[in-house]
């Protein structure tokens, strides 16, 4: 409505139009998006978290997986694991824009901090396939242990973190050249994995083991074991660092370990075998994807309580599944170049005002 406004007025007014137009704009502007895997359906649901509603539903690839979400926010990529290939999404379209072929079985999928590489686990062939996210090509395999499955990538976009299912250990890849810098020994099946934003830990869920081993990225050696919930598979970290945030798919719920002190603090009963799970920017909300369950849970983070879910066949989401970068931190006041409704009522008030006194003036010099 604001836009036809302007348009309707744009001659007159140019300055008024333009700020109608940018209030138009400003209010288009909405919250990042979760890009949730939905393995049966081939699909990906794409829920506003702005209000935690699917609002699109993109076709992929056969089996969806992992997903990761560039830093910029602009696309998504999907590895499908029946299929051996990448899907790219476009956040703005919805719509797949390319396909990659990578090895087989893909499963995890992960970017850099630039956002320049993609890198995508391949199950079956114990190898990691480098993607050039400018050509959408592979540029690169790294062997890695056998039957990889999850992977981070610090914020520098210095090192990988593979976790090996079949090994019991996490490689670690030199992102520069792309060859193997060490091997961790962790718990028993590891599954997935997240870097604090610092980059110095690394957090391993063992599926086997029914724990966190927390990795020293400084000396890539295993300095606390955390025991979680049954059968833990997604992991993630916090903005700031201070939590992660554990899916336990075997117990129903989200374990929150404090990163200070490598403790669990809190436990959240979520739904019937979570899997995925990954934190707003904001660090606001936890999405959980519920495997078995059919949704996803919503956690606020504040509380550690489940506010809604948003119902999702068969949803995995193994990976960074929300996009876009965190807001600023609070500064001082400034003023919102943005004006709100209050402003533009104002506005056109004010020249509603003016020209009606232009045309009594109008009016008194045609009489005289």
């Amino acid at each position: 409505m604001t836009v036809r406004i302007a348009r309707g007025i744009s001659r007159l007014f140019p300055a008024l139009a333009a700020a109608i137009a940018a209030f138009a704009l400003g209010a288009a502007h909405g919250a990042p998006f979760a890009f949730i895997t939905n393995f049966i359906g081939n699909n990906v649901a794409v829920i506003d978290t702005a209000t935690n509603t699917v609002v699109a539903t993109v076709p992929v690839g056969a089996g969806p997986i992992g997903v990761a979400v560039n830093p910029a926010g602009a696309f998504a990529y999907v590895a499908n694991v029946n299929s051996a290939n990448v899907s790219v999404i476009s956040v703005a379209t919805d719509t797949v824009v390319a396909t990659v072929p990578v090895g087989n079985n893909p499963v995890g999928v992960a970017l850099n901090g630039a956002g320049t590489f993609a890198y995508v686990v391949n199950s079956n062939g114990s190898t990691v396939s480098v993607i050039d996210t400018a050509t959408n090509a592979v540029t690169a395999t790294v062997p890695v242990g056998v039957n990889p499955f999850g992977i981070a990538v610090n914020g520098a976009g210095t090192f990988a973190y593979v976790t090996d299912r079949g090994t019991n250990d996490v490689t670690v890849i030199d992102a520069a050249t792309n060859t193997v810098a060490a091997t961790v020994p962790v718990g028993t099946i590891p599954v997935g994995v997240a870097v604090n934003p610092a980059g110095t830990f690394a957090f391993v869920a063992n599926n086997g083991s029914s724990d966190v081993s927390v990795i020293n990225t400084a000396t890539n050696t295993v300095v606390a074991t955390v025991p979680v919930g049954n059968s833990p598979i997604g992991v993630a970290v916090d903005p700031t660092g201070a939590f992660a945030y554990v899916a336990d798919s075997g117990s129903g719920n989200v374990s929150v370990i404090a990163t200070a002190t490598n403790t669990v603090v809190a436990t959240i009963v979520t739904a019937v075998g979570p899997y995925g799970v990954a934190v707003n920017p904001a660090g606001t909300f936890a999405y959980v994807a519920n495997q078995i369950a059919g949704n996803v849970s919503v956690i606020d983070v504040a509380t550690n309580t489940v506010t809604t879910s948003v119902a999702v066949a068969q949803p995995l989401a193994l990976g960074a599944f929300i996009g876009g970068a965190a807001p600023a931190p609070p500064g001082p006041p400034v003023i919102d170049p943005v004006p709100t409704l209050s402003d533009l009522a104002k506005i056109l008030m004010g020249a509603l005002v003016l020209m009606l006194g232009l045309a009594r003036m109008r009016g008194a010099r045609a009489r005289r």
